[in-house]
């Protein structure tokens, strides 16, 4: 009898969750609370004065007791009063009422939702499958060019208004466009959402982090262009040509991709519909351009007047609903009024999953003690102790240790914005310390900060963009490890060059 090999199964998102929640908790046992003041700080931006609110670095102390030794409050299994009532057992509920509808979790949570709702309508429709087979046929055998093109456009867009958490309706269009095509999920979403995130770290004006982390360092904000335009144009031709050398690969062998198995129900559907003649009627066009407006509604709101989260879900319920209505109107796949009611709660339930995990994802901060610089945290003299030690290293060094700690940090804070409050005030009086231009500083934040968005388990926009592929994080991460040390090596490099070329 032939033995079947036993592979080594990747662990499930929530089990690796949960094993960071046990360190997080193992370190409140050893690290003592530290604190620190904070101060409001102004800068420029469009013309605009905006203030922000920051830790102070030379204010630092620990947290003692009345005989004056340092206090370590160990996470308790479950909240109490002493620890704001959030405890180890705790961690997904709390985790998920953490925040606001403008962020953290219960935000983002609910965006996930209502997003998976609106293209359940969609998909309903079947507008979406008529409109790939009508690419491909216009495509005739040259569909590698949507490689290059869609890259460059998510690059685009990560670097001029920070897209990010926008590419999930998205993912839920090019995957299946993608695998009709003989590539797979992993194309679509390094051609859509790593490509946000490429240009994100290497933006020249990002708003949500670049522009946050300048003004908080003291430097004018939109400055270094020179330097940043070119690293954006060179991380996005080397991301297509990544992109591009595999999808052709997986064009040869689709069996070579580590997403064979679970793009299965996406290929299975198209082999079903590659045999009928898919209609391609005036009802199915409406549905497209509904969805090509409410996308062109998003960018208008996004740079124009400031949309964020709750807006954009907004946004995408009303392309959900008008979808649903020229469904029903035209017949769509014999569509009728509940049926709009039925496939926004099957749309929202397949990304339910994803939702949970943004909470989980936060319990990890909660048991660190928060973000709150002014509260006794573990986190805050995690951040001072790391601050201390990278004094004494020579310059290009010291760089290079502040762009490692920024992508180890961002496992935790993975908003852009709030890690740049949080760390640009430590970061940019370090740098005088220790002989590097603020602005390298920078530097080392945006691609710390951007580029393990797109493999850490706690980013709440991966997960919903791999929940939209039906992707586990594993596969992913299996397939994204070379990718990130590709980008760690060049990144490395690109800090290196800031110093030796005195960036300003």
């Amino acid at each position: 009898m032939e033995k079947k090999k036993k592979g080594v199964q990747m662990p499930h998102t929530y089990i690796i969750i949960f094993c960071v929640i046990l360190f997080a908790a193992l370190l409140t046992v050893f690290i003592p609370l530290g604190k620190f003041e904070t101060r409001e700080i102004s800068y420029m931006q469009n013309g605009v004065e905006k203030t922000r609110t920051v830790l102070d670095p030379d204010s630092f102390e620990y947290v003692l007791d009345e005989n004056g030794n340092k206090v370590t409050k160990v996470a308790p299994l479950f909240g109490t009063e002493d620890f704001g009532g959030q405890g180890i057992l705790n961690y997904v509920f709390e985790g998920m009422t953490v925040g606001d509808k403008w962020g953290s979790a219960v935000g983002i949570v609910a965006f996930i939702l209502v997003i998976g709702g609106a293209f359940g309508i969609v998909l309903r429709t079947g507008a979406i499958e008529s409109g790939i087979m009508r690419v491909i046929s216009i495509t005739n055998g040259h569909d590698i060019i949507l490689i290059p093109i869609m890259t460059t456009l998510f690059s685009l867009g990560g670097a001029v208004f920070g897209m990010g958490e926008e590419t999930i309706p998205f993912v839920m269009i090019l995957v299946p466009m993608f695998i009709a095509m003989g590539y797979d999920s992993i194309v679509a979403l390094m051609s859509c959402y790593v490509a946000t995130q490429i240009g994100f770290g290497t933006s020249w004006q990002n708003p949500f982090s670049l522009a946050v982390a300048q003004g908080v360092a003291g430097i004018p904000v939109m400055s270094g262009s020179w330097f940043r335009i070119p690293m954006w144009i060179i991380y996005t031709i080397i991301t297509i040509i990544y992109i591009t050398r595999y999808a052709q690969k997986i064009k040869k062998n689709p069996k070579l991709s580590v997403a064979y198995n679970s793009d299965e129900y996406y290929r299975k559907e198209f082999a079903k519909k590659g045999s009928e003649d898919l209609p391609f009627t005036l009802g199915h066009k409406l549905v497209l351009l509904t969805i090509a407006a409410c996308m062109v509604w998003t960018v208008w709101g996004v740079v124009a007047k400031g949309y964020y989260i709750p807006e954009i879900a907004s946004q995408f319920f009303v392309m959900g609903l008008v979808s649903g209505i020229i469904g029903v109107v035209f017949h769509l796949n014999d569509m009728r009024v509940n049926d709009i009611a039925t496939s926004f709660e099957k749309g929202a339930a397949e990304l339910l999953g994803a939702a949970m995990c943004v909470g989980m994802a936060q319990g990890i901060i909660i048991i660190l003690g928060g973000t709150d610089p002014t509260k006794g945290t573990v986190l805050n003299t995690i951040l001072h102790g790391i601050s201390e030690a990278m004094q004494g290293f020579p310059p290009v060094i010291s760089a290079w240790l502040m762009y490692v700690f920024q992508t180890v940090l961002n496992f935790f804070v993975v908003s852009g914005s709030g890690q740049a409050a949080l760390t640009m005030p430590i970061m940019a009086p370090l740098s005088d310390l220790v002989g590097v231009e603020r602005q390298v500083a920078v530097v080392a934040f945006q691609l710390g900060d951007a580029f393990t968005n797109f493999i850490v388990p706690t980013s709440g926009v991966l997960l919903g963009a791999l929940a939209a592929a039906k992707l586990d994080w594993g596969l992913w991460a299996k397939y994204q490890i070379k990718f990130q040390a590709l980008l760690f090596a060049l990144s490395s490099v690109t800090v290196i060059l800031s110093v030796l070329i005195g960036l300003t």
